[in-house]
């Protein structure tokens, strides 16, 4: 990050994350500025990610390899809702799937209010933007290693607190408000 602009921010859409940074990097071409670190997310629990995945507000984002069971050590992602087709243009590029943390094992997990967005290239193997360097070099390159499609199996993440992501914040009950002011017992007030 040291390397980057001041004042760079990194706010991308969904078409963005799909086609600049998941497709390039699912086949193997350079990503410029390569600012998006890998993580094995069965390794971290979602605030364990501050400093190791790349900070966009409060977004955290890193790739990752796309599994179906998604543990962590105290807890697990569980899939909410329908996957979203992410689209360029009329071509549907990839999927967009929504999954939020439970603390615990499944499924009797406790829902938290950590949210991720896991991107995923289409099966029909997203089109690859060109190198804009040479063009010619990076696809003999891609020949050389045998890499004649991208790699299905891997995802571009976003993580963030659902507080931050616009969700209405939920109303404290009588018995919340007391607990959190048992600090200040002068102004405790109890409902009639």
């Amino acid at each position: 990050m040291s390397d980057l602009p001041p004042g760079f921010r990194f706010f991308p859409t969904d078409e963005e994350l799909v086609v600049h940074f998941l497709s390039r990097k699912a086949s193997r071409l350079p990503c410029q500025p390569d600012i998006v670190p890998f993580l094995d997310l069965r390794r971290f629990d979602p605030w364990q990610l501050n400093g190791k995945a790349l900070q966009g507000g409060n977004n955290c984002y890193f790739f990752s390899h796309a599994t179906v069971n998604k543990v962590s050590p105290s807890g697990y992602w569980m899939p909410v809702g329908a996957k979203e087709t992410v689209t360029s243009g009329d071509k549907d590029v990839g999927t967009k799937t929504t999954l939020v943390f439970h603390i615990g094992e499944a499924p009797l997990g406790v829902k938290t209010s950590w949210v991720m967005h896991e991107y995923r290239l289409s099966e029909d193997g997203a089109a690859v933007p060109s190198s804009r360097t040479n063009r010619n070099s990076s696809s003999s390159a891609s020949r050389k290693r045998g890499n004649k499609r991208p790699d299905l199996n891997l995802a571009i993440c976003r993580v963030q607190e659902a507080s931050f992501f616009g969700v209405e914040e939920t109303e404290l009950s009588c018995l919340d408000e007391v607990f959190l002011s048992l600090d200040d017992l002068d102004e405790i007030s109890m409902p009639y």
